[in-house]
């Protein structure tokens, strides 16, 4: 079992697996891009200014696959729009965005979808450039309580009935039944009031 282990596997896997060094030779490129993220990360704090106006034109005139790239980085759609992540990542690279142009000639050599962590990266320094009109954290706690009140007192009014016009009950006395000597009982008006 040794001997399959350490010749006839490795043999079979060299033989049917036929990228394995393009496959070596991209994970040594994320490797080393690995290893310089905290450099590019520095670059983008220091240029954040420079860069902010570029990045965004970029954002708008990008598919709509690279927008939801951008917010939600995944490998599997990384794999799918290859060819768009490649346009992205060549647009980054014109606007000397930090890290995009050790990724777009990876990307260029092997895929995009060989090399998803520093691409992956590269989104979410991206997003970071993005601005998503969301209201502060305040406004958000005010309009729930309103919505809150809004809603407990329309479950109230659906419990309590709307309150009927005051109604006049007329009483009619129940088929005369001969009585002696005893007078009719009269008609009795009632008003019920209003439920508040």
């Amino acid at each position: 079992m040794g001997y399959w282990k350490t010749k006839v596997e490795p043999l079979l896997k060299k033989v049917f697996d036929k990228n394995t060094p393009k496959k070596l030779a991209a994970s040594e490129a994320a490797k080393a891009f690995d290893d310089s993220k905290e450099v590019y990360a520095k670059e983008l704090e220091d240029n954040k200014s420079e860069l902010q106006t570029k990045v965004v034109e970029i954002y708008e005139a990008s598919s709509t696959a690279i927008k939801g790239l951008i917010k939600d980085p995944k490998e599997s759609s990384i794999k799918k729009n290859s060819a768009a992540v490649q346009k992205f990542l060549d647009e980054l690279e014109k606007i000397d965005f930090p890290g995009s142009k050790t990724i777009r000639e990876a990307s260029s050599k092997f895929g995009p979808a060989l090399i998803p962590g520093p691409v992956i990266f590269i989104f979410e320094q991206v997003s970071t450039f993005i601005i998503t009109e969301e209201p502060p954290a305040a406004a958000v706690v005010e309009i729930k309580d309103k919505e809150v009140a809004i809603e407990a007192e329309e479950k109230k009014e659906e419990e309590t009935p709307a309150a009927p016009a005051p109604e006049t009950v007329a009483e009619v006395e129940p088929a005369k039944v001969e009585a002696p000597a005893e007078a009719a009982p009269a008609v009795v008006e009632e008003t019920i009031p209003a439920k508040p």
